[in-house]
């Protein structure tokens, strides 16, 4: 990806606090403010955050944000995504249809969590734009083709999914939101728009030397187990991801707001 200067950017919250059993990390998206993408960790000019793709991160009203509706044909980021992925853009219009935001902390066992609300959903004709497209959590994130991800799809389904080598692997996927059958055309979106969604994740080694992987959503004030995982060595790609790894927010082909972002050791 073309690394394109920031051009306003801060950091976003004081450094990760301490408890007595371990570190926190809290986002609360308090101060209007805006992150803008760079080509590496390293040329992020926030202290805390990287973000990877989608153009620009706002935050405003209280909220993080991707960009929302289309750019305008001036952007620079419309400019530059019309040349490097327009397929899966619009044709530069919509670089928040691969929206990647990525801690620059490194977390093992840990528990991470945030609040999503989904403002549009985005029909581009990219091939990209299927079920397995939604709101999800990276998880030990090494690189982009090594990592853990779990959230909920457009397909109404809660998964956990593996990234090693750049293959991917299941490791769960269970019906959540709706029963209904995905259908690119006439059922292509069966989350709820507009409405905040809460998602968790926990990621734990076992003594075993297997990783633990579990998947909540919050209904109401409660948080439900969805979906839970066991990666094995052996399986899934030969080895698991028992090391430290960044924690994250991954969006795909919709415009979305998300809040009370945390991390926190286990």
């Amino acid at each position: 990806m073309v690394v394109v200067a920031v051009f306003f950017v801060a950091v976003f919250l004081s450094a990760p606090e301490t408890r007595a059993e371990g570190r926190v990390f809290r986002e609360s998206f308090s101060k209007k403010n805006s992150l803008a993408e760079s080509g590496s960790m390293e040329k992020s000019s926030n202290s805390d955050w990287w973000l990877n793709s989608g153009g620009i991160m706002y935050v405003q009203k209280g909220v993080g944000q991707t960009i929302q509706k289309n750019l305008s044909k001036n952007s620079k980021w419309r400019k530059l995504y019309k040349k490097t992925n327009s397929k899966d853009t619009d044709r530069g219009k919509h670089p928040q249809n691969i929206f990647r935001l990525v801690t620059r902390s490194k977390w093992q066992n840990f528990s991470q969590e945030a609040q999503f609300k989904i403002k549009r959903f985005n029909l581009s004709k990219s091939g990209n734009r299927n079920e397995s497209n939604g709101l999800l959590l990276f998880n030990r994130y090494e690189d982009a083709d090594n990592l853990y991800y779990a959230g909920v799809r457009v397909d109404g389904a809660a998964v956990i999914k593996k990234k090693i080598n750049g293959e991917y692997y299941t490791l769960d996927y269970t019906k959540y939101f709706s029963r209904k059958k995905y259908d690119r055309k006439s059922q292509s979106h069966l989350l709820p728009k507009n409405k905040w969604i809460g998602l968790k994740t926990e990621v734990r080694n076992t003594d075993g030397g297997n990783v633990e992987i579990k998947l909540f959503v919050k209904q109401k004030k409660n948080w439900v187990l969805a979906a839970e995982a066991l990666d094995e060595p052996g399986e899934y790609g030969e080895n698991v991801l028992g090391g430290e790894g960044c924690a994250g927010i991954r969006t795909d082909f919709m415009d979305v707001e998300f809040d009370k972002y945390r991390v926190a050791e286990l």
